[in-house]
């Protein structure tokens, strides 16, 4: 017996409600009606509900505010009607009532169920505003008041649209505080010298700040991704309705609605070229999806790095110290594991995996409408989640508080080959490789070698192996 049983057994006050499929009993003080309740009866799968996700409720509360302003506009809503609606999506926006939207974000209908949850729990709000009891239609009615000239197929997904970029502004916001902290670190650590390495092997030498620094740059970059991603979600098909002729919907009306949109809103969302085009399409889902998985991979790309940088501590690298967070093993005292950086792989591995059942599923529709795309909404709008949240571990609990092993850095440098690379404008390519591999056997260092050979001046060396020479940025 799911939670939906548990609500309506005798100990609860019920009403009874109809639809086309017969009469259910729904909990008296319910907002939802008995259309939620079916749906809630039938999916049980992910256990996250629309109420999770409060981005994604606040999107549907604003449609219908700006559909119920257009309609008024068109003389298909009295006045107070009119201002049930809104002031019950006013309520819905300022997070109000949340908990009232119980239906399972993954859901047969091409989101028709989460459409309805709104519906009707705005009608219920609306009619407690106007004096009359829950479930008493026919003075404010789900379909033909709070639903007018509308329909799932252009309020879902304009709703989600907005939802996505909602939830994108603090994923955002992350971004740039992740990117800040790793700069401050490239700020921090500019005088301290170490190798450069490609394909796992010894390079040439550069400055740990300007490691960090790159780190900062590159997933800085992101935000700009994400920020045209949202421009392309902010184009809707609302007052398409069904399949995008706009049937049952008044000439003039998705213009309308998209003016009170924009203004509830506060989103630059505009009408699409297309209405039917627009109702099929998923390339703006897509397109935002891969900013996120482009997002995930840099993420964990720079993970796997500052896990390579602080291994050991004495038996790998070491250049780098990673706060200590928690103890690393049951068995082997002392022990400490890069535990942020590894959290922050698996959500970027999740995400990356997501990004292909969106791909599935964009795939999957079928004709003018595309029912798969509740399973897209809800692990983009999970992905954003999992995503802000990790960023935010790694920033406040990883990068602010990395220290440098400023001598270990200085020792690779010493001991490496790598900084014959430098010689070979003063002593010819030939040259440095016999004293690169003389180095390797013998384990003489390079710089030793060069003078043994007289190949350049003390002064020469100096001035070549000088930290400014070698790691100056063009």
């Amino acid at each position: 017996m799911n939670n939906i049983d548990n609500l309506t057994n005798d100990k609860v006050l019920t009403r009874i409600e109809k639809d086309l499929l017969g009469e259910q009993a729904v909990p008296a003080t319910a907002l939802y009606g008995i259309q939620t309740q079916r749906a809630a009866q039938n999916f049980d799968i992910t256990g996250m509900p629309i109420s999770h996700f409060p981005d994604l409720i606040k999107a549907l509360a604003m449609v219908k505010a700006a559909a119920a302003k257009a309609n008024y506009q068109h003389g298909l809503l009295t006045e107070d009607k009119l201002s049930a609606i809104t002031d019950a999506c006013t309520d819905l926006i300022n997070g109000e009532h949340h908990e009232q939207f119980i239906v399972d974000l993954i859901q047969g209908g091409a989101g028709t169920s989460t459409n309805m949850n709104a519906n009707e729990v705005i009608a219920n709000i609306g009619l407690k505003k106007m004096g009359f009891e829950y479930g008493q239609y026919s003075h404010l009615h789900p379909n033909n008041d709070v639903n007018r000239s509308q329909s799932t197929n252009d309020v879902y997904p304009s709703a989600a649209r907005l939802a996505i970029v909602f939830a994108a502004k603090p994923l955002k916001e992350a971004i740039l505080n992740l990117q800040h902290s790793l700069a401050a670190k490239g700020q921090a650590f500019g005088s301290i010298l170490k190798m450069g390495r490609t394909q796992l092997q010894d390079a040439v030498p550069m400055t740990l700040g300007q490691e960090f620094n790159a780190f900062a740059s590159d997933v800085g970059s992101e935000i700009a991704q994400i920020e045209q991603a949202c421009l392309q979600l902010c184009e809707l098909n609302l007052g398409g309705t069904a399949i995008g002729t706009g049937i049952n919907a008044p000439k003039g009306y998705a213009s309308l609605a998209i003016e009170e949109l924009a203004g509830i809103s506060g989103l630059p969302v505009t009408l699409a070229d297309d209405l039917i085009a627009a109702s099929a399409d998923m390339g703006a889902f897509i397109t935002f999806s891969g900013a996120l998985k482009r997002l995930s991979i840099k993420l964990s790309k720079l993970s796997n790095d500052l896990r390579l940088l602080s291994s050991g501590p004495r038996t790998g690298l070491g250049e780098i110290n990673l706060p200590a967070m928690q103890p690393g093993s049951s068995i082997m005292p002392g022990k400490v594991n890069p535990v942020i950086p590894e959290a922050m792989n698996q959500t970027a591995f999740q995400v990356m995996g997501t990004d292909m059942t969106i791909t599935m599923a964009a795939e999957a529709g079928q004709l003018q409408l595309n029912a798969m795309e509740p399973l897209i909404v809800y692990n983009l709008l999970n992905n954003a989640r999992l995503l802000e949240k990790s960023i935010r571990m790694l920033d406040e609990r990883c990068i602010q508080g990395i220290t440098a092993n400023e001598a270990r850095c200085a020792q690779h440098v010493e001991n490496s080959i790598g900084i014959v690379t430098a010689l070979v404008p003063h002593i010819g390519y030939e040259n440095a490789s016999r004293i690169a591999g003389h180095a390797l056997l013998s384990g003489s260092g390079v710089a030793e070698l060069v003078k043994q050979e007289k190949l350049l001046s003390d002064e020469e060396l100096a001035a070549i192996l000088s930290p400014d020479t070698m790691v100056s940025s063009i």
